[in-house]
């Protein structure tokens, strides 16, 4: 199919965004017979660095195996699974869990992939399914009303569709279009991300490790992810850390030695700093019920727990059954009403991730008499309390939010 192909811009549905949850709304749509192209601000060719959204949990290959038989199954299968993780305390392991290996036929727990392959693989599945990609075309402006949306991109185009899917990222002209504010504050920690090769002929045990107050680090954090020939390390900087000292490469080479084998100070492959932002929109849809957003066009975490992709698949999918339903509806008062039903479950459900994040934040590196206390006399206990220890590894997840109103997980 060429990408390009000159077509009338009128689609039943649109999706604004190119990404992995942009991708899988697409997908989704095409599942439910919906006719839908994709509208991306940058070029095909644009470099994409860096391993991002890595982490399948269960939930999320379902709901790809749902919309796409077998896709599920394909991210299993490219992604590593690791066994075993490890969570330490000041050098002190205080927590390990070893997972069974997935029964055959079964989608395993979790799966670990670079987001290079992610979209490549449903590039490739969109494009099996009729999905129609239009690259460099930036949404410049939309307009909503009863009969359906109207979108002008920056060179002009004008699109019109009966729906949109807004998953633009977290700088959303769908999202600010649609009249949305992001609610939430923005976290003043700082993390340093680095990707680095594996050495394939010998390489690490395949095991997430989580080190609070590495020993090493002068009492920072320090995560070990690993994915398919190479590990993400996380390092939370502390509150008077230079940001500069740790995060430049010369920097990254300079403490990354104390924390992993020489060897890898020679393959790093990507260095990233930043703070997070803890924010859901005012609203996931429009006033006439037309648009609905996700992913980062809907909200934004922190990373701890991998909620950001695994809320924005369901947010796809649930988006995308919507539509579906409101095409079906038998009265403009009913498709309404699925519309904002479907956003309305997942507002909800980004504000209970948002939630879960905030308390993780808190549990690794809260700084309160309270917090710290707790944390030390869990450490201290974790061998005759196997609880206690399991509460510790909680952390870089994010411990769960007791919402007795939660309709969906992620």
């Amino acid at each position: 199919m060429n990408d390009q192909a000159n077509h009338s811009n009128h689609r039943q549905a649109l999706v604004v965004g190119a990404g992995p949850v942009g991708m899988t709304a697409a997908l989704a749509l095409r599942h439910y017979g919906i006719e839908v192209a994709i509208l991306e601000a940058e070029p095909k060719e644009r470099t994409r660095p860096g391993s991002r959204a890595i982490f399948f949990h269960n939930a999320t290959l379902k709901h790809l195996e749902e919309i796409c038989p077998g896709l599920g199954f394909s991210f299993a299968e490219k992604g590593i699974i690791w066994r075993t993780k490890r969570t330490l305390y000041r050098g002190k392991e205080v927590y390990v869990r070893h997972y069974p290996a997935p029964p055959p036929g079964e989608l395993p727990h979790f799966t670990s992939v670079h987001q290079s392959v992610i979209e490549g693989v449903l590039y490739d599945a969109c494009v099996a399914s009729g999905v129609e990609f239009f690259w460099s075309q930036p949404v410049a402006s939309l307009r909503t009303s009863e009969e359906g949306v109207e979108l002008t991109t920056e060179d002009g185009n004008v699109w019109t569709a009966a729906y949109v899917i807004g998953a633009d990222g977290a700088r959303s002209v769908v999202r600010r279009e649609i009249g949305a504010q992001l609610v939430g504050p923005r976290s003043h920690d700082t993390f340093i991300v680095v990707d680095v090769q594996e050495d394939n002929e010998n390489p690490l045990p395949v095991e997430r490790v989580f080190h609070y107050q590495h020993p090493a680090m002068d009492g920072r954090n320090v995560l070990y992810v690993p994915f398919k020939d190479g590990w993400r390390v996380d390092l939370q900087l502390l509150e008077d850390d230079d940001e500069s000292t740790f995060g430049s490469l010369e920097g990254v080479k300079g403490w990354l030695v104390r924390v992993m084998d020489a060897k890898y100070a020679k393959r790093i492959t990507w260095v990233s700093t930043y703070q997070f932002h803890q924010a859901v929109a005012s609203t996931f849809t429009d006033a006439h019920r037309r648009v609905l957003l996700a992913g980062e066009a809907a909200h934004l975490f922190a990373p701890f727990g991998a909620r950001g992709f695994n809320s924005g698949v369901p947010d796809s999918v649930l988006a995308a059954r919507a539509i579906a339903a409101a095409f079906a509806a038998e009265s403009r008062e009913a498709a309404e009403r699925a519309i904002l039903d479907a956003a309305e479950e997942r507002h909800f459900a980004a504000e209970y991730n948002r939630d879960c994040a905030a308390i993780a934040l808190e549990h690794i590196q809260g700084n309160s008499p309270y917090m710290n206390t707790k944390r030390e006399l869990a450490a201290s206990l974790a061998s005759v309390v196997p609880s206690l220890g399991k509460w510790l590894d909680e952390g870089p997840y994010g411990p769960k939010v007791n919402h007795a109103r939660m309709r969906t997980k992620y």
